[in-house]
C-alpha cells in the first residue's frame, strides 16, 4: 500500500527533481556572469571559457527550472558537466571523492536522466503538450 502511494506522487517529486537541479546549475552561471550573489573567485571575461560555461549553466539552468525545452536542455547539460569533470577533476585523479568532482559526477546523470524522463507534469514543457 505504501509503494502505491509512494509511486502516485513520482511525477510531481520528478518535476521537483528538474527544478531543483536547474536551480542550482542557474546559480552557477549566475555566479560566472552576473557575480550574484557574490564575486566569482576566477576572473571571468567575455569570451573565455569560464564565461561560456557561464552561458550554458544560466541558459540550461533558467530553462530546467521553467521546464521548457527539458530534454535538449537537460542533455546539454549532461555533456557539459560531464566535460566539466573530465576537463577539472580527472586530472587531478581517477577518484571523484578525491579529486572534488562528486558534484559535477553527481549532475551529469541527474540530468542523463532528465533528458530520458522529461520535466515532469509541473513544466512549461507538459502545459504546452510537448511532454
Amino acid at each position: 500500500m505504501a509503494s502505491a502511494t509512494l509511486a502516485a506522487w513520482q511525477p510531481r517529486v520528478l518535476s521537483l527533481l528538474r527544478f531543483m537541479a536547474g536551480l542550482l546549475l542557474l546559480q552557477h552561471g549566475c555566479l560566472k556572469l552576473l557575480d550574484f550573489p557574490g564575486p566569482h573567485p576566477a576572473a571571468v571575461a567575455f569570451g573565455n571559457l569560464l564565461w561560456f560555461s557561464g552561458v550554458i549553466e544560466f541558459v540550461c539552468g533558467a530553462l530546467l527550472v521553467l521546464g521548457l525545452f527539458t530534454r535538449p536542455a537537460a542533455f546539454l547539460a549532461s555533456g557539459f558537466t560531464a566535460v566539466a569533470y573530465f576537463m577539472a577533476h580527472f586530472p587531478r585523479g581517477v577518484y571523484p571523492i578525491l579529486n572534488g568532482g562528486e558534484l559535477a559526477v553527481l549532475y551529469t546523470f541527474v540530468f542523463l536522466y532528465l533528458c530520458a524522463a522529461g520535466g515532469g507534469p509541473i513544466s512549461v514543457d507538459a502545459r504546452r503538450g510537448a511532454e
